[in-house]
């Protein structure tokens, strides 16, 4: 059973379909870490322009996709409710193996350092086990 629901997590992150790239959040450590899960489907948007004859999901979806999980982790916590977490920064991105239709990516962010509203997040990608995507992402609080 996901921890938070579709619903439950637009109650915290400002994102909304077709943007929305998480589908609920599997563990949560609210400050901490977040593993969410995105069910990548042939219907996504996207892949009616990338690539017609042969979908990949884009990385910086992939990218963004870590980010909200990560943005998810901060923003449960009191003080930041109702706040937007920005992209200040993305660091180090590996991108390992492609994402397709029909896979199931699992999203793991760990807020390894957070100062005032500016923080960083160590972003993990997996599908079947398999790391896809590696990040660091950099957020500021506003």
């Amino acid at each position: 059973m996901p921890v938070l629901t579709t619903k439950e997590i637009m109650e915290i992150l400002p994102h909304r379909a077709p943007f929305l790239l998480i589908d609920t959040i599997e563990e949560l450590e609210s400050g901490v870490r977040a593993v969410a899960k995105k069910n990548v489907t042939f219907n996504e948007p996207f892949f009616t322009g990338h690539f017609p004859e042969n979908p990949v999901m884009p990385g910086v979806l992939i990218i963004e996709a870590l980010a909200q999980t990560g943005a998810a982790a901060i923003l449960s916590q009191p003080e930041w409710k109702g706040k937007t977490a920005y992209f200040a920064g993305i660091h180090q991105a590996k991108f390992k193996q492609k994402v397709l239709p029909g896979d199931t990516l699992m999203l793991e962010t760990e807020i390894i350092k957070i100062k005032g509203p500016i923080g960083v997040g160590k972003a993990t990608a997996y599908v079947d086990g398999k790391v896809v995507c590696t990040a660091e992402l950099t957020f500021a609080i506003g």
